[in-house]
């Protein structure tokens, strides 16, 4: 025990200050302790990890990795991008125009000879640009990032994805010279049309090699990789040449061109080379599922073209190989004038939105415009929604409606009265009364204007809008004759609620995403709301049936090329001949005409029914036969057609109707009464010859 310092205690005592308590050496030594193992620890780790990446293997890599896009059968369609040399040609650096190599620096990381890899400026920068505009407009990814991204990694934007990123950026910095990484960058970066590096991509746009590029090419191609398809110069040629100028402007403004060059070559013209044609099964259906999967599914170029994604789409293999043997086999039938017409065809299940088949042009190497999402005249296939509407504002199908040239009178937007004259086909009108189902049968335009203006236009406008049609429709009398313009594909989606019970569905082409582990990424959910009345939708394709049917109907012609329960309706204008049906099964819509609004010839426009009657009958050839079945809210009589009374056995045509219950027609046929007085409807037997008349006399 250590000696109390009594020389020290008095002092205090007398001048009154505190004792001082011992001084601990201890604290201040554990804090430099802790500093030290902090210090040599963080040194050791980052030695480590420094040898580590110098060191350390980079992962291999495969630079085309694509995307298999298959039947609902499993049916390989296409390859988006296939994995082989006819893709990418690798060119060393010496080899690459200068302007070219500028351009992408200037556009993609100007301070990439400055930098480690990583700019943290430049990330910072991006921030603050895409924090000011409330969206991504500029990444702050390097040149180095890009390539490490592109050669080991997947597309994923998670924060582990993003620190291995980091880690391989820090290795090719540290295996490789600026110029290697240059080099690596511009032979694996996709420019778009499945062409990676800058050799592939001069040969595909500009039919050259890059070396033989000029200025106005190299800053198109500069361009490109921010965004593949949105600036594809075969897609939006402006949108192309406004980047075009934002990447010339960059070179002037960095000082490796003048303004005077950047303004002479973006005024240079640019001779696009031919598109080369994708191989694969039903080009028109994949070039829509990768456009789906794009706007849709939020897909990326790079998810899309090197993510090695599996997509699986709701086309019937069989069905499409049907869909294009109708086309081929029909339009082979036209003389050899109508050799530039065109067809698409679009074949769904009513009852889950499934494409099946789609046919969007005569001949996909000569035009890959899909015209199965083209707006064009619907004619009188529009009719159906007329009658949808007026079927549910109290007309039944005892209707009847005069058959005669008519004019009606409307406002415009303006407000200007106007008259309208209405017009059958060829001039011919019945000049008396025509029932509701055989003015769907014969397409009478004089019964549907009629309807329109009774019921009221803006009520059909409603139901079309409800249906799905999109075009810009006005409250006029021609509303009722299809003028409108509306695609096939919606056409279709339109119809299925018919065919459906009343069902709205979601035209879809992809049925599920997996990525290249086989883990599902994302499936479609189906999308079926109730919005029509299960029994309006009956009746009308009751009365739709007769089209096909009927000796008078417009489709009776290819009756008997496909004998199931079908129903639908033709639409013919100057330019345009349609032909949409559908059973329980199957709605399929047929359009031919010329893309740049050629007359057609009535050969010509009688093609869509033959091709549409083809392919149904090929369609549905296995299945069992089924009809339409009547819900429970319907009640099935018999009417004079003439009269549109009940039918008593004396009425010489009988036409078998189903109404709605409680419109049901009450009086019987006053042009031809019961004779027995005990008339019953629904083809009920009744006595007939002498007994029949002893009774009527007799009164019994």
């Amino acid at each position: 025990m250590k000696t109390p310092n009594f020389e020290e205690l008095e002092d205090n005592v007398e001048t009154g200050r505190p004792l001082r308590a011992p001084r601990r050496k201890g604290s201040s030594m554990w804090f430099w302790k802790a500093f030290v193992i902090f210090l040599m620890s963080t040194i050791g780790f980052g030695a480590f990890f420094y040898l580590y990446l110098r060191y350390a293997e980079l992962p291999p890599n495969e630079i085309a990795n694509p995307s298999a896009v298959v039947a609902s059968d499993g049916t390989m369609l296409t390859n988006l991008v296939k994995g082989d040399d006819t893709h990418r040609i690798k060119i060393p650096l010496a080899d690459m125009p200068q302007n070219l190599i500028e351009a992408t620096i200037d556009v993609e990381d100007q301070h990439f000879y400055q930098h480690s890899g990583i700019n943290p400026a430049g990330i910072a920068r991006a921030l603050w640009v895409d924090l000011k505009s409330g969206q991504v407009v500029e990444g702050g990814s390097t040149i180095t990032q890009q390539l490490a991204k592109n050669l080991f990694l997947t597309q994923d934007q998670t924060i582990s994805r993003k620190l291995r990123e980091a880690m391989l950026t820090i290795q090719l910095e540290m295996n490789y010279s600026k110029d290697e990484i240059l080099e690596q960058y511009l032979n694996v970066i996709y420019y778009g049309h499945g062409a990676y590096g800058v050799e592939m991509a001069a040969k595909s746009y500009f039919n050259k090699d890059a070396q033989d590029l000029n200025l106005a090419e190299a800053a198109l191609l500069a361009g490109l990789p921010k965004g593949p398809s949105i600036y594809d110069p075969y897609l939006d040629f402006n949108q192309a040449k406004e980047r075009q100028r934002i990447v010339l402007d960059l070179m002037a403004t960095e000082g490796h061109i003048t303004p005077a060059e950047a303004d002479r070559a973006f005024q240079e013209k640019l001779e696009l080379a031919p598109q080369k044609m994708p191989s694969g099964k039903a080009p028109y259906f994949t070039d829509f599922v990768s456009y789906q999967l794009k706007t849709t599914y939020g897909i990326s170029d790079g998810e899309l073209y090197r993510g090695g994604l599996k997509i699986e789409t709701t086309l019937d293999s069989n069905l499409q190989a049907a869909a294009e043997q109708a086309v081929q086999e029909q339009l082979k039938k036209l003389p050899a004038t109508a050799k530039n017409m065109q067809v698409s065809l679009v074949a769904m299940d009513p009852n889950t939105g499934a494409i099946k088949a789609m046919v969007g042009g005569r001949d996909y190497k000569q035009s890959s415009f899909n015209r199965a999402l083209a707006k064009r005249q619907p004619g009188s296939a529009f009719k159906p929604v007329v009658y949808l509407t007026a079927l549910m504002n109290n007309y039944t199908p005892a209707t009847r409606i005069k058959s005669e040239q008519t004019t009606f009178t409307y406002k415009n937007d303006q407000g200007e009265e106007k008259t309208y004259d209405v017009h059958n086909y060829g001039d011919h009108y019945l000049n008396n009364y025509i029932a509701f189902r055989d003015a769907i049968a014969r397409s009478d335009n004089v019964f549907a204007v009629t309807t329109v203006m009774d019921i009221g236009p803006e009520k059909v406008i409603n139901t079309a809008k409800a249906l799905g049609l999109t075009g810009d429709m006005k409250p006029y009398p021609s509303l009722a004759l299809g003028v409108f313009p509306e695609s096939p594909l919606e056409m279709v989606k339109a119809y299925a609620p018919l065919a459906n019970g009343g069902y709205s569905v979601e035209p879809h082409v992809v049925q599920q995403i997996e990525d290249a582990a086989y883990n599902k990424i994302t499936a479609f959910e189906e999308q079926k709301n109730a919005i029509l009345d299960p029994g309006v939708t009956f009746i009308l394709t009751d009365m739709m049936k007769s089209v096909y049917t009927s000796p008078s109907g417009t489709g009776f012609r290819v009756h008997e090329m496909f004998n199931r329960p079908a129903a639908g309706k033709t639409g013919t204008t100057d330019t345009d001949a349609w032909m949409i049906g559908y059973t329980p099964d199957l709605v399929t819509a047929v359009w031919v005409g010329y893309d740049k609004d050629q007359l057609l010839s009535p050969t010509e426009s009688y093609v869509a029914a033959p091709i549409w009657a083809q392919f149904m009958q090929a369609a549905h050839a296995g299945l069992p036969v089924r009809d339409f079945t009547p819900p429970s809210n319907v009640s099935e009589l018999y009417i004079d057609p003439d009269s549109g009374q009940l039918a008593t056995e004396n009425c010489p045509t009988q036409q078998r109707e189903y109404f709605l219950a409680g419109s049901e027609p009450t009086q019987w046929c006053e042009e031809h009464p019961s004779v027995t007085g005990t008339v019953k409807n629904i083809g009920t037997k009744t006595e007939g010859g002498l007994k029949s008349f002893w009774n009527w006399v007799t009164g019994n």
